[in-house]
């Protein structure tokens, strides 16, 4: 349960730092008993910025308008019939092409 009262809630989601206050708010007294106050707060930032991270991410993919926004290298149908080969889909998933500058086609 957080400490931070509801008027400093009101502040700091007026400063547009929501995912900041819910991680405060889902931090476990349990898990967080005899932590330091700057370990909390480091605790709860590194949250935050995930979620941040993460919407970010996800809204970058919503407006490329991808065909297939959901798609992971880990699920590639991998039939023999369509040539693919395991090594060289791995290889492309690093992404080393961009720093060697390397044509992909």
């Amino acid at each position: 349960m957080s400490r931070l009262d509801s008027e400093t809630k009101r502040k700091l989601r007026e400063m547009g730092v929501t995912s900041l206050v819910d991680a405060f708010e889902v931090q476990d007294d349990s898990l967080t008993l005899g932590m330091a106050f700057e370990e909390r707060v480091k605790l709860a930032v590194d949250d935050a910025h995930a979620a941040f991270t993460h919407a970010k991410v996800e809204g970058l993919i919503r407006r490329a308008g991808l065909r297939y926004p959901n798609a992971d290298l880990r699920r590639v149908d991998l039939l023999e019939q369509r040539g693919l080969d395991r090594g060289v889909i791995a290889q492309l998933g690093t992404c080393q092409f961009i720093t060697r500058q390397q044509n992909v086609v």
